[in-house]
């Protein structure tokens, strides 16, 4: 017996002086596991990077968020006046359903799990501080909430296809393991400048977690994200949104583009999109920033910088004339005007103003040369991507292998550019020459110290014109907008001259060629004001919206651009320039209303609507007048049609042309019947002009799809030989 214990003694003691010297025991180092037991360690939650405007207002962030947990421990109930865990499932399913959007059988499911505790997915995950307080007024026992945080967007749809979104991210082998990740726009591309990391405090405490008396602790600060600052004005942001939500619930377009920049700096002031979603509840149907994504063919808006180079290049001539209509091409179809006769010889400024395809080509192919015109291209930067801080924008496809692509390149046909592409190459326009690169991150910010991480700053991209052609190229457009002649009159602004150039690009085919029909182009406006110092540049683009018959392209644009552009400049209070004209000549440019001539004289009213520049339509062969479209009360503008009836015979006029509108009020007062067919303007009429109209006469009218700025419908054989360019 004592040799027995006298061995086990030292086996007990060599045992004893292993672990003493190793401090390992079966492999496991014993002062971690009591480290382990004794340190208790508590995370200190960083917050994720906010996402703000230029002026702070905040655009992304986050914010408190709780996850709804239901107790089922029975045990940790000590008063059954007071209890702690769920005592009657179907009850509180009942009640609770309704206020988390699920149906009662589900809840009721999970609150009878054999768990102690549990969640109720995704529909319990992130819910609001109001969500919570109305849970609470329940009263159930057992339910509680644990306190979170979520990304939040206090704008909800909101330049969301720039902005993005992030989401929480749950680790897949630890479910309590989660963060928050970018998934789409600047909230992706910039995650590794937007995410936190937690710190975390350590002390020592007893078995029960209790911290001990005097115990140290030990600190690792959380590190929250930087925040980023973009160029966008959440006013400016607001006026797009808010107008291309009008347009949307009126015309149902297919999509909308809209950008705001500042020309001087190339600052994205506003960029939004339709479709469009609510980051917050992610309804997306479109994953692309269309912006900077979505190439099409521009159509007239390219005039632009085809006219700038030909002034540059010194070889346009306003005055100079040309023969519009047609315009033979080698080797290929004849370049037409979208009215497909023209307007006989006329100035290369009234070509501007009346969009001539023709006078465009004699442009870039006789006067400027194509090999020339295409290094102005390259000069505006339409041949490679801008580089805009955003992921996700494309190239141009500019077409220049086939003689035809050449020239009707000049004139927004054949070659596909980006939104973001015409806005870069316009700041040339509007800034004396310069080209200033698009951005739209302003600066990133350390959020603890207030320490710039990145300034950007503006970016020269090139002088592709000088001040002189920049100047004379507003001077032009100006008058697209003010001239009886202009494809721009529904976008002039009272009090703002406004410099731009309308647009009406064509969709191709997926069975070939191009769409056709009432509405089934792409129809934009890119303008500039004030003119004289231009401040901003918008460019807005409608596709495919539900026109009415007698509607042009122009009006579902101009109910984006007008507004926009009107309460941006007020909003950065840009005064209207003030003005030397009489209040005649300022009423002629923007439009009047409407007086009563009955009984008046036809030839002093004739004289009276000329001079404000409005076009007077004769019904009847009287010098009486004895009725009038428009009433008297309405509005109209330069360029519109008054209809006067007189007292004597009615004899038809040609109305080729006409609109279906300006036909309606012709029909009314001449008490003639209309049989129409077709969508559009005028293209035959049954009843030659001249001849005298009886009451209940039937005019029989085909209508061809409105062409106003609409270049060059293409015949099936040549649309296929495009369609086959664009390929190749």
């Amino acid at each position: 017996m004592s040799l027995f214990f006298t061995v086990l003694f030292f086996v007990l003691l060599s045992r004893f002086l292993y672990i003493q010297l190793t401090g390992t025991v079966d492999g496991q180092v014993l002062a971690a596991l009591a480290e382990e037991k004794y340190n208790e360690k508590r995370v200190i939650e960083a917050r994720r990077g906010s996402i703000l405007d230029r002026n702070g207002s905040s655009i992304a962030q986050d914010t408190s968020a709780y996850t709804v947990v239901a107790i089922l421990d029975e045990s940790l109930t000590t008063s059954e006046s007071k209890p702690r865990h769920v005592v009657d499932p179907v009850d509180t399913a009942r009640k609770l359903a309704p206020l988390l959007q699920m149906e009662e059988s589900e809840v009721e499911a999970i609150l009878t799990k054999d768990k102690k505790q549990v969640e109720f997915g995704a529909k319990g995950r992130d819910i609001s501080n109001s969500l919570k307080l109305e849970i609470e007024e329940l009263k159930l026992p057992g339910i509680a909430f644990i306190r979170d945080f979520k990304r939040y967007y206090p704008s909800g749809t909101f330049a969301s296809n720039v902005v993005g979104y992030a989401q929480k991210v749950y680790d897949e082998e630890d479910p309590t393991k989660v963060e928050i990740v970018g998934q789409l726009g600047l909230e992706k591309s910039l995650d590794p400048y937007l995410k936190e990391t937690d710190g975390f405090m350590t002390y020592q405490s007893d078995k029960r977690g209790f911290r001990l008396p005097n115990a140290e602790e030990q600190i690792t600060p959380p590190q929250n994200g930087h925040d980023i600052y973009l160029t966008i004005d959440q006013k400016i942001q607001t006026f797009l949104e808010d107008a291309m939500n009008k347009v949307v619930e009126e015309y149902e377009p297919e999509k909308i583009i809209g950008i705001v920049a500042d020309p001087k700096t190339g600052e994205i002031l506003a960029m939004g999109t339709r479709p469009s979603f609510d980051p917050n509840i992610r309804n997306i149907t479109n994953y692309l920033n269309d912006a900077i994504s979505y190439r099409f063919e521009p159509g007239s808006t390219m005039k632009i910088f085809t006219l700038a180079a030909a002034i540059e290049e010194g070889v346009y001539n306003g005055e100079e004339t040309f023969q519009s209509g047609s315009y033979a091409v080698k080797g290929g179809k004849p370049i037409q005007d979208h009215n497909k006769v023209g307007w006989g010889p006329i100035t290369f400024l009234e070509g501007v103003q009346r969009s001539s395809n023709v006078g465009f080509a004699v442009l870039a192919n006789e006067k400027l040369g194509t090999d020339r015109y295409e290094q102005y291209l390259n000069r505006f930067g339409l041949t490679e991507p801008t580089g805009i801080d955003i992921e996700g924008e494309v190239d141009s496809t500019i077409n220049f292998r086939w003689e035809r692509d050449k020239i009707s390149t000049a004139f927004g046909q054949g070659s596909a550019i980006t939104p973001i592409q015409q806005i870069q190459a316009a700041t040339s326009i509007a800034n004396d020459g310069k080209m200033m690169q698009p951005y739209i991150i302003d600066k990133i910010v350390d959020h603890d110290t207030n320490e710039i991480i990145e300034n950007h700053e503006p970016v020269l991209k090139g002088n592709p014109i000088s001040k002189k052609t920049a100047d004379s190229v507003l001077d032009i457009l100006e008058t697209v907008v003010s001239s009886p002649n202009g494809t721009g009159k529904l976008y002039a602004i009272e009090g703002y001259e406004v410099a731009g150039k309308t647009g009406t690009a064509q969709i191709p085919d997926p069975q070939g060629g191009y769409l056709t029909g009432h509405g089934n182009n792409i129809f934009s406006f890119l303008g500039l004001a004030p003119k004289d110092n231009p401040r901003l540049i918008v460019y807005i683009a409608v596709q495919q919206p539900k026109l009415k018959d007698f509607e042009t392209g122009s009006e579902p644009v101009s109910k984006v651009f007008n507004p926009v552009m009107k309460n941006s400049l007020q909003y950065l209070n840009i005064r209207p320039e003030e003005q030397t004209e009489s209040k005649e000549t300022k009423t002629e440019k923007s439009g009047f209303e409407l007086a009563s001539y009955t009984n008046e004289a036809l030839k002093d009213v004739n004289k009276k609507l000329l001079d404000k520049m409005i076009t007077p339509i004769a019904i009847g062969k009287g010098s009486k007048i004895i009725d009038q479209l428009p009433a008297k009360g309405e509005f109209v503008l330069s360029g519109d049609k008054v209809f006067l009836k007189t007292n004597g015979e009615v004899v038809m006029p040609d109305v080729t042309g006409w609109s279906y509108r300006d036909l309606n009020r012709y029909a009314n007062l001449a008490s003639i019947k209309l049989e129409v067919t077709g969508n559009g303007y005028v293209s035959k009429q049954s009843i030659d002009s001249g001849t005298t109209l009886k009451d209940g006469d039937l005019l029989k009218i085909e209508l061809k799809p409105p062409m106003s700025d609409l270049e060059d419908e293409e015949s099936n054989e040549d649309q296929e030989q495009v369609t086959e360019t664009d390929s190749e």
